[in-house]
């Protein structure tokens, strides 16, 4: 079946259907990986979004029941250059067309994703429809593009309840704004005893349950829109007590603590994102999914220090907080693109906690 990509700015791009038929309007974003395409779907931090993906060859290895990183896929659309029509893979269990049909996700293929990418890179990121209808009204389709916003993510993929993973080590309390599940993985291998809260607990009830240590974890959207979830993280910051922020959690912090965020041109979406950490004068390979960053300038000096910057564009990737044992990043160290490089983010963290443990007040 033929399937027409229209961009807001108007642009057209025809294809083939795959996936889902159904008309899908979205936030059109491009991710560099060259794998991982379903931890990417799955990734609660894609919601409201439809991904292109730079490489031409999506779908080779097909996907499993293991990869996931959400309960579900939370990608509104996957565009790409070619579908591979069958997984080769001892682990692969469906084709990404069938996980596609299956979980209700439009896509297209054999649209020139090299343009498309061009448009997204000079122009920034902009909505999109995907459409299978011949007789589809284009002004009708470009309205609703216009009004479309991606808004109100945090809600839609928080957990619903309270989570334990148990564990022998130090107690951990995550809040989840869109976590994916290696997240707490990585924690709960490291040995922390580990409790997911969703989004919206308030912050007193956290700390009236005597956590070692608080994560804040991943999520969608702009940060700016989580006016009450601000509030409850300047609580756990003047609290005290060690805190390990990535992406949004991240952003949250900085925003809470009084700098400024805004929304890039076209974002960091990828797995070979160059890193440097200032405190180790090295670069890592980092594995990255946003589309809005702190603004340097607006980092109180007195509050926090920049810890690791963007080697491609100089954009603020990690702050280290003065006054408290808190630590931030913008990329995903539980993503291996290294593929343990920074698992050292983790090995610090646990520091703190073990030291605010014993008494001692050494920071971030």
């Amino acid at each position: 079946m033929n399937a027409t990509l229209i961009l807001e700015n108007g642009a057209i791009f025809e294809g083939e259907s795959i996936g889902s038929t159904e008309d899908v309007v979205c936030e059109m974003v491009f991710n560099t990986s060259m794998v991982g395409y379903q931890e990417i779907l799955t990734d609660p931090s894609y919601a409201g979004q439809g991904v292109v993906m730079t490489y031409p060859l999506i779908g080779n290895y097909g996907t499993n029941d293991e990869d996931d990183e959400s309960v579900h896929p939370w990608a509104d659309a996957l565009i790409i250059r070619h579908l591979a029509p069958r997984g080769s893979n001892f682990r692969c269990t469906s084709t990404l067309n069938d996980y596609l049909i299956r979980h209700g996700i439009t896509g297209i293929q054999d649209i020139d994703t090299r343009a498309l990418t061009r448009i997204l890179r000079i122009q920034g990121v902009m909505n999109g429809v995907i459409t299978c209808r011949e007789d589809y009204d284009r002004e009708e389709l470009i309205e609703r593009m216009h009004a479309y916003r991606v808004s109100g993510t945090v809600e839609r993929v928080t957990c619903p309840k309270v989570q334990h993973m148990a564990g022998s080590g130090p107690r951990i309390a995550m809040y989840d704004f869109g976590a994916k599940r290696n997240m707490a993985k990585r924690l709960v291998e490291c040995g922390c005893d580990l409790t997911i809260y969703p989004a919206h607990t308030p912050a007193d009830e956290v700390l009236a349950a005597g956590y070692d240590g608080i994560m804040l974890s991943n999520g969608p959207g702009d940060p700016a829109d989580c006016v009450e979830i601000i509030a409850e993280v300047r609580k756990l910051y003047e609290s005290g007590l060690p805190i390990f922020a990535v992406c949004l959690g991240h952003q949250l912090m900085a925003l809470a603590t009084g700098a400024k965020s805004h929304k890039m041109a076209f974002g960091h979406r990828g797995a070979n994102h160059p890193v440097k950490d200032l405190r180790r004068g090295r670069c890592y390979i980092t594995s990255q999914n946003h589309g809005y960053v702190i603004e340097k300038e607006s980092i109180d000096p007195a509050v926090a220090e920049i810890s690791h910057i963007n080697v491609n564009d100089g954009s603020l990737e990690g702050l280290r907080y003065l006054q408290r044992p808190v630590f931030t990043v913008q990329f995903h160290p539980e993503a291996s693109p290294g593929p343990v490089d920074t698992d050292y983010l983790f090995g610090e963290f646990l520091d703190v906690v073990r030291a605010a443990k014993e008494g001692g007040t050494r920071h971030a």
